[in-house]
């Protein structure tokens, strides 16, 4: 079976729920839309769902004006794009970034919703954030993702990493739980058709008419073992990828992606990718050594 784009996903606000879609545009930074909102605290230190687990209980859905977030518990907020006029530091993994305020509404909503002294601030200038220049090109950026615009899963690789995980539990002696479900590895692309961890190998990858660069293997989190469904951590995938995924001391699943947007004209609209898009290798390397990684 040949490789296709499975599913597509945006994130509108980091670490919050995210929304499925039949196609997206692809800027040079992500996905059009993808993580373009953050809470912050009253520093201007990211909030993420490595610490604040109801975060992923949050389900922002982009609306023409802005963002409409849910969150259990409280009445839904509607969030138009603010103008710019307030402005704060935020700061998020080393990079420092120039933010809008949301607003007083959006900030009260958050304190309530979070539980903690909390303010919305959207990145309306993603161009200024650049990604890590040891895996990507000097004049590569990101929004407000972790590190790189894009994430690529398999669906042969959740398969085979629920093996994994039935696996350890039947040597433990503990119930396995349902399957994994791939919505606690936050991909912006799910690819199916490819063979179990095919995705290491790759180096560029075309899907549709898209070009992506694929730099970095995604070392994943403590954020993978809470349930995305109750905010409960456990200890799965890390458990499990910790024997069959581990090297220089963290556990991989996922491929971090670059769009390749060169020779697009000027002014041009940015490209699309579509749920049934056909994935081509273009590039790849030698199999069997991993996921790229730091030397």
């Amino acid at each position: 079976m040949s490789a296709t784009l499975r599913s597509i996903h945006r994130y509108p606000v980091k670490s919050c729920r995210g929304e499925s879609l039949a196609d997206a545009a692809v800027e040079p930074w992500g996905l059009a839309g993808d993580r373009r909102w953050m809470f912050v605290d009253p520093d201007g230190d990211a909030l993420t769902a490595r610490e604040v687990h109801g975060l992923l209980l949050v389900r922002p859905e982009e609306t023409a004006y802005g963002v409409r977030l849910h969150a259990p518990g409280a009445e839904p907020l509607d969030v138009a794009l603010p103008a710019g006029a307030e402005r704060v530091t935020a700061h998020l993994w080393g990079s420092v970034l120039d933010v809008a305020v949301a607003g007083p509404d959006a900030d009260d909503w958050s304190t309530r919703v979070l539980g903690r002294p909390a303010r919305l601030v959207h990145l309306d200038d993603p161009a200024q954030r650049p990604t890590d220049p040891r895996f990507s090109d000097a004049d590569d950026r990101v929004s407000l993702a972790d590190g790189y615009p894009l994430l690529v899963t398999t669906e042969a690789s959740l398969a085979a990493l629920d093996d994994a995980v039935l696996e350890r539990s039947q040597e433990t002696h503990q119930p396995a739980g349902e399957p994994l479900g791939m919505t606690r590895f936050r991909p912006n692309l799910v690819v199916a058709g490819t063979s179990a961890w095919a995705e290491d190998d790759w180096r560029r990858v075309q899907v549709g008419d898209v070009v992506l660069r694929a730099v970095k293997g995604c070392a994943r989190c403590v954020m993978t073992t809470v349930d995305p469904d109750t905010a409960e951590r456990g200890r799965e995938p890390i458990a499990s990828l910790a024997r069959i995924r581990r090297w220089d001391g963290a556990t991989w699943f996922g491929v971090n992606l670059v769009p390749d947007l060169t020779g697009l004209p000027a002014g041009a609209p940015p490209p699309v990718v579509r749920v049934g898009d056909p994935v081509v290798v273009l590039e790849a390397a030698a199999p069997g050594g991993g996921p790229v990684r730091p030397a």
